[in-house]
């Protein structure tokens, strides 16, 4: 079955951004074993409540699978040496948003986890690395990360493996989705579109924004 290896778990809390702008995107390691509740990791918070955080977004990973990318993209940035470049919670190895659908499940320890959408990417990327291209970058090769959903409460640490145990949707990859309601795919496809306002497995803001493109 398909699975990953969990390489790091990261928690942050708000912090001063840019300006008055306030973020939680710089994440540290956590040792040992961590809480993972409905809302995510223990120890972990968000600024902006209204487009981070909560039930659709309570974990966020990102595969370390593409950091080589990155590497190459950004002259190997020192943000890229360490996991917790894109302030994910989950720095991971073993599959990409291609190999990753919506409503996959997976164990993490001992808690369950669902995958609800893609990360849709935000300037705060951009200020992040000190580029321009970063935000754009993501939209155009789909390396957007994903969100979890907390099934099943529990504690889960780096070094163990996240093993898929169910999959209702195997032809709606992470990939898929954002290219359509991201990347302007939805001009394509207005059939996949429709789907996708009735699917009970991805998160309310997507449901909410395909069936935006359906009216449109």
């Amino acid at each position: 079955m398909p699975k990953m290896t969990i390489t790091a778990l990261l928690t942050g809390q708000p912090a001063l951004f840019r300006d008055q702008e306030y973020s939680a995107i710089e994440k540290k390691e956590v040792p040992g074993p961590v809480r993972i509740g409905w809302l995510g990791l223990e120890g972990d918070a968000v600024a902006d409540p209204v487009h981070h955080g909560g039930w659709d977004k309570a974990i966020h990973l990102y595969p370390q699978d593409h950091y080589p990318f990155w590497n190459k993209q950004l002259s190997d940035h020192f943000l890229l040496k360490k996991p917790g470049a894109f302030g994910e919670n989950i720095a991971s190895r073993g599959l990409v948003e291609t190999e990753i659908c919506i409503g996959d499940r997976f164990t993490f320890g001992s808690a369950v986890v669902e995958v609800s959408h893609g990360r849709q990417p935000c300037s705060k990327l951009d200020h992040r690395f000190g580029r321009r291209d970063v935000m754009a970058t993501v939209v155009k090769t789909g390396r957007s990360g994903v969100y979890f959903r907390v099934i099943k409460e529990g504690d889960a640490e780096a070094g163990s493996e996240m093993a898929l145990i169910e999959r209702p949707l195997p032809e709606w990859s992470v990939e898929r989705v954002f290219n359509l309601l991201i990347a302007g795919g939805y001009k394509r496809d207005p059939e996949a579109v429709r789907t996708l306002a009735a699917m009970p497995q991805l998160a309310e803001a997507w449901r909410q924004r395909a069936i935006g493109f359906t009216l449109s």
